[in-house]
């Protein structure tokens, strides 16, 4: 019994671990370091310094749609992660 409630645990911890703080946070794409972008579910490390080398070389992104010109991200995958991410200038 102390195993199944130690497993529940951990596995509580990890499920919150694994999402932005709260439902309410997102992660802002024009702020956002490495490491964060790698919390979103299906972007790995290579995806998430194609997404920090795109916004240093055009800038800040002007609305999340624009995440779909980074190589290795596509509708599909843009769709998954709506949800968790935004634009601001913050």
């Amino acid at each position: 019994m102390k195993i199944k409630h130690l497993l529940l645990s951990l596995f509580v911890a990890l499920f919150m671990i694994a999402g932005p703080a709260s439902a309410g946070d997102r992660i802002n794409l024009n702020t956002a370091t490495v490491e964060q972008l790698q919390a979103l579910p299906g972007i790995g490390p290579a995806t998430a310094a194609a997404i920090e080398a795109y916004r240093n070389e055009h800038g800040s992104f002007k609305s999340v749609d624009e995440l779909t010109n980074v190589k290795g991200v596509g509708v599909k995958r843009l769709e998954s992660i709506r949800d968790a991410i935004e634009v601001s200038s913050k």
